[in-house]
């Protein structure tokens, strides 16, 4: 997915994060239902990224095809998608099969439980991998995963048998992946769910670079200030880089915080090149 279809993706992911808090897994599965509903109906799916339409239209069909027969959250998250502007007809109902797998991910790491999101997050992780680990040793299982003349119940059922043990949240993923992978191996679907997963985990964990070794002190205060400043229990990973001459560098998922001697020389040379222009 790329151009305007990756940037509407974008845009409902941003947007989805209101909803994340609070939501379910029910929600979860209410989405990965209406991408059935889409992937069974192509001219559904083309007349909801006519470009010749206008967004308003598109989420009006949403909401007369959907509106008591699911949730109102479900509902609204698919008409808003509808109303995007999207360059292929199946790009819509791969982004509701990415916001439906964000929210199971979500639902994880709101860490029932658990001691914190983050391990919410390594559980379900750990389940994902044990499925296609499972996978991977047998190829009488990759068959029968495979198999077109089996039901899509059958797969899910025995792809479950396989984690027994697994999250809620861990089966609802592995349980749409054997049974609708959408044109993929149920592992590799897997395999995409968990790198969502991954992505969501970075929120949780700081990468410190520092140019010589903290003492202790030092780094009970800068993970207590880490916390307060991103309102969740981080898991703190330091590193020692020389090349940072002072200073510390912090990142947590896409963000960093860069407060090193070299990345303020670095700074300092932008600002007197532009003053010599």
């Amino acid at each position: 997915m790329a151009g305007v279809s990756s940037e509407s993706l974008s845009a409902a992911l941003a947007d989805l994060e209101t909803t994340l808090p609070t939501a379910s897994l029910s929600l979860a599965r209410e989405l990965f239902g209406i991408v059935g509903v889409l992937d069974g109906s192509a001219g559904l799916r083309r007349a909801l990224t006519d470009p010749s339409r206008e967004g308003s239209e598109k989420s009006a069909l949403v909401h007369s095809l959907l509106d008591d027969k699911a949730s109102a959250d479900a509902v609204e998250i698919t008409a808003k998608l509808a109303a995007s502007r999207w360059a292929d007809a199946r790009d819509v109902s791969d982004a509701l099969e990415t916001l439906a797998s964000t929210v199971a991910i979500a639902v994880a790491e709101q860490g029932a439980g658990t001691a914190s999101g983050l391990s919410g997050l390594e559980k379900l992780q750990n389940d994902l991998f044990a499925f296609n680990h499972a996978v991977e040793e047998s190829h009488e299982l990759q068959n029968a995963l495979t198999e077109q003349q089996a039901s899509p119940e059958a797969k899910r059922s025995l792809a479950l048998r396989l984690v027994p043990q697994a999250s809620e949240e861990a089966k609802l993923l592995i349980g749409q992946a054997a049974a609708a992978p959408r044109g993929l191996k149920p592992a590799k679907l897997i395999e995409k769910f968990a790198a969502l997963a991954a992505g969501r985990q970075k929120r949780w964990i700081a990468d410190v670079a520092v140019a010589r070794p903290l003492t202790g002190s030092q780094a009970e205060r800068l993970q207590a200030g880490l916390n307060r400043l991103y309102g969740r229990e981080l898991k703190m990973n330091t590193t020692v880089d020389p090349l940072l001459v002072g200073g510390l560098r912090v990142t947590v998922g896409d963000e960093v915080l860069d407060a090193s001697t070299v990345s303020r020389l670095g700074e300092l040379r932008r600002q007197l090149a532009s003053q010599a222009r």
